[in-house]
């Protein structure tokens, strides 16, 4: 990362010593900066994602650049069982499961009527099931500590955006899981939120986007619509994960936490041009 993730003019370097990370998704993208963020803060964390070479590499940069330690697992979020095994190398590693973030995500851009009824399903195996799959397997440790809960969300659902039929359908889901088991696990102590950002900046959605739609100059007319004027950055998204998982979020649940510089506010509905519509 060009800076680093940290929080430390806000919230104390230690804020989360003792404590233990469980990520899917945490090997790369905006999940392993919302990882970093919490190792800098002094949490042991696991990263989880099915290729196991890629998440080593991914431990060993993060262990370096916080001076934590990182622990990889790999394993697919759309089987359960592989997730509560998962779960279980991570207890026997650590002792303790104290934040869980349900990242690990599929997507891409395709108008609904190319999209083949596999390639949605895939979508939804991944983003919804999988964030059930991971909250599920890891209810019996959070009851343990009286943790929390973090999925990525996003907000393609709230008025409808073209060519993510699939990524909006799964992530409406996810809404409705974290309101739901904020409802049934609160009584253990367990919070859980989740976090929807807006397009992020050095990012493979933002990036493919980008490309498809150079012609158009789509990118930055999105921009100059939206409220903050920029794409955010991956740090944008650590920070809320940071607050959300801190003490100071205490009172906090059931909520989805839109970091998007205003982007859904006013860009509601907005149809895919043309000119790169068709290409795809």
């Amino acid at each position: 990362m060009s800076e680093p993730v940290s929080t430390t003019a806000v919230f104390q370097p230690d804020l989360f010593k003792g404590k233990v990370a469980f990520v899917t998704g945490g090997g790369s993208g905006i999940c392993k900066g919302m990882t970093e963020a919490l190792m800098r803060h002094g949490a042991k964390s696991v990263i989880v994602s099915r290729t196991l070479s890629k998440l080593e590499e991914s431990a060993k940069e993060l262990s370096t650049l916080t001076g934590n330690e990182c622990f990889p697992i790999a394993a697919d979020v759309r089987n359960f069982k592989e997730m509560e095994s998962a779960f279980e190398q991570a207890h026997k590693r650590f002792g303790r499961i104290d934040i869980v973030i349900c990242g690990a995500a599929g997507n891409f851009l395709a108008p609904a009527e190319k999209l083949s009824a596999n390639g949605f399903k895939t979508v939804i195996d991944i983003d919804l099931i999988g964030t059930f799959n991971t909250a599920k397997a890891a209810l019996p440790y959070l009851k343990e500590t009286k943790g929390t809960i973090i999925s990525v969300s996003a907000t393609f659902h709230y008025a409808g955006t073209g060519l993510q039929v699939h990524c909006a359908a799964a992530k409406a889901g996810v809404d409705a899981i974290t309101r739901t088991l904020a409802v049934e696990w609160g009584h253990y102590g367990i919070r859980v939120n989740a976090i929807a950002p807006g397009p992020i900046q050095e990012t493979t959605g933002l990036s493919k986007l980008s490309t498809t739609a150079k012609q158009t100059g789509f990118i930055a007319e999105m921009e100059k619509r939206m409220p903050l004027q920029a794409a955010g950055r991956k740090l944008d998204i650590a920070q809320a994960t940071v607050f959300l998982a801190s003490p100071a979020a205490r009172w906090i649940t059931g909520e989805i936490m839109v970091v998007d510089g205003g982007h859904w506010l006013t860009s509601p509905g907005v149809a895919p041009p043309d000119a790169w519509r068709a290409k795809l």
